[in-house]
């Protein structure tokens, strides 16, 4: 069985995008893609990870997605998170939620409930 990695996305990841890419990895994106400064890196890949590796997450308890940033992050924020990557993407948010939601049935082999 083949283990699938998550690496989080950070200002430091458009260097290593590439291999993970080919490795497989999925790449969670959490709440740096709404900063409005130093975050560049972090939208850059945002915008090209393909939807079918592209997984949104908190990293609870720290980088709260704006309009929170500064508090305790939580799961409730990941909206703010999707959103920011449709706009990227200029996408419905839908097609955003529906692919991560998939993702992460993939990645952590939950069944689904479809």
């Amino acid at each position: 069985m083949r283990h699938q990695r998550t690496p989080i996305a950070t200002t430091r990841i458009s260097k290593r995008f590439k291999g993970w890419m080919a490795l497989g990895f999925f790449i969670g994106i959490a709440g740096i893609v709404t900063f409005p400064r130093k975050a560049e890196n972090v939208k850059e890949v945002a915008s090209k990870v393909p939807l079918e590796r592209l997984l949104i997450e908190t990293d609870a308890p720290y980088l709260a997605p704006m309009p929170h940033r500064g508090k305790r992050n939580e799961p409730s924020y990941l909206p703010y998170i999707a959103a920011a990557i449709a706009q990227l993407r200029r996408m419905e948010v839908d097609r955003i939620a529906e692919a991560t939601y998939r993702n992460a049935i993939t990645l952590f082999r939950l069944p689904s409930p479809l």
